[in-house]
């Protein structure tokens, strides 16, 4: 596909990875360079989307400490676990796998009317 603005910004929405306000791309995972080769190499933004969960799977698991939980005090603070969020991102990207096979998206179609005498 052809990156564009509008094609960056709907897969950005699917990765769950959106640009905060008053940020730039440098704030998410991926980079609009990152987007746009995930777009170029996909037949769909479904296959685009898949992608990029699998790359997602990989960065949780770079990003999220050893450290389950610990407690200061009365206080408790457990992190996520790295195979829970690796789970997750591969689920999502089974299920827009899922999508991009189906064929599910927007399909253009121009009918000719026939001539009448």
């Amino acid at each position: 596909m052809t990156p564009t603005t509008e094609l960056r910004t709907k897969l950005r929405k699917l990765l769950d990875e959106q640009i905060p306000a008053g940020g730039s791309d440098t704030d998410t995972r991926f980079l609009d360079a990152d987007m746009d080769e995930l777009l170029i190499e996909a037949a769909n933004i479904y296959e685009a989307a898949a992608a990029g969960w699998t790359l997602k799977a990989t960065m949780f698991q770079r990003e999220v400490g050893q450290i389950q939980s610990y407690s200061v005090g009365q206080e408790r603070y457990e992190m996520s676990n790295p195979k829970d969020l690796m789970e997750y991102a591969l689920k999502m990207a089974e299920t827009y796998s899922r999508m991009a096979a189906s064929g599910m998206g927007s399909v253009i179609l121009k009918f000719k009317p026939p001539e009448v005498l």
